[in-house]
């Protein structure tokens, strides 16, 4: 008789946060690793919460219809005035945040919020 180990996954730890549209949104341990692993991001953590809940303006991906780009100014980084953006991904029941960075300049995409 063939013995078969199964691997089991760690467990993946989480953060849920509900953004301006009324939605969960998860970032994963792993997510926020990536994100802060960008020297400039060390200190920006803390404002993705923030971000979701209250962005300044929020846009669709031009390049996925499933993404949107929460955006907010930050006067003062470490690297000078930046806007914050953190992307978040769709799914059918699900929302993620897939990463954050600063930018100079927001992209460009249909806009979502503030909704007038």
């Amino acid at each position: 008789m063939k013995e078969t180990t199964e691997k089991k996954r760690p467990t993946q730890r989480m953060k849920t946060f509900t953004h301006c549209f009324g939605l969960a949104v998860r970032l994963t341990d792993e997510r926020l690793a990536h994100i802060l692993e960008h020297q400039e991001m060390n200190e920006m953590g803390a404002e993705i919460e923030r971000l979701l809940a209250v962005p300044q303006f929020v846009r669709r991906s031009r390049s996925d219809d499933a993404v949107r780009l929460f955006y907010a100014y930050y006067p003062e980084t470490i690297v000078g005035g930046k806007w914050l953006c953190v992307v978040v991904k769709y799914l059918l029941s699900d929302a993620f945040v897939v990463t954050g960075y600063l930018t100079d300049k927001p992209k460009s995409g249909a806009p979502l919020w503030p909704t007038s």
